[in-house]
């Protein structure tokens, strides 16, 4: 079963939107990393182990796009477990269908909504995912 203190990797290269994510994971008990760029989160990624249970990956990134990042994860046998949530600036129409097809489980609007957005962590967590054969 899953427990408290469970690792979340934020990536987002707004420094006011780390900060926000990150205070909300950390006061809920999660152990939080972040990084600026797709290509960071590689680095950090690596520093986890085992994997991080959860991923907030914002879609609009300098260099390699979230989308793309998601992809090589979900192309990764290490990172199969890994929950994938999109954060997207505008509710862009396809943003959310592209992210779902390149492997992401869920998705936020941002501005992040604090009230709903550590619930819906908690929830994505609990339901978790399912192993890929």
């Amino acid at each position: 079963s899953r427990m408290a203190g469970e690792s979340v990797l934020v990536v987002d290269d707004t420094p006011l939107n780390l900060k926000l994510l990150s205070v909300l994971l950390i006061s809920r008990g999660y152990v939080v990393k972040t990084a600026i760029s797709a290509e960071e989160a590689l680095v950090v990624l690596a520093t986890f182990e085992p994997a991080p249970a959860l991923v907030l990956l914002d879609l609009r990134l300098p260099g390699m796009s979230g989308i793309d990042l998601a992809r090589q994860l979900r192309a990764d046998r290490a990172y199969d477990r890994v929950v994938l949530v999109a954060v997207t600036a505008s509710a862009m129409i396809g943003d959310d269908t592209e992210a779902l097809a390149a492997g992401f489980d869920s998705y936020v609007i941002k501005p992040v909504d604090t009230r709903t957005f550590p619930t819906h962590v908690a929830e994505l967590l609990a339901r978790g995912r399912a192993a890929t054969s």
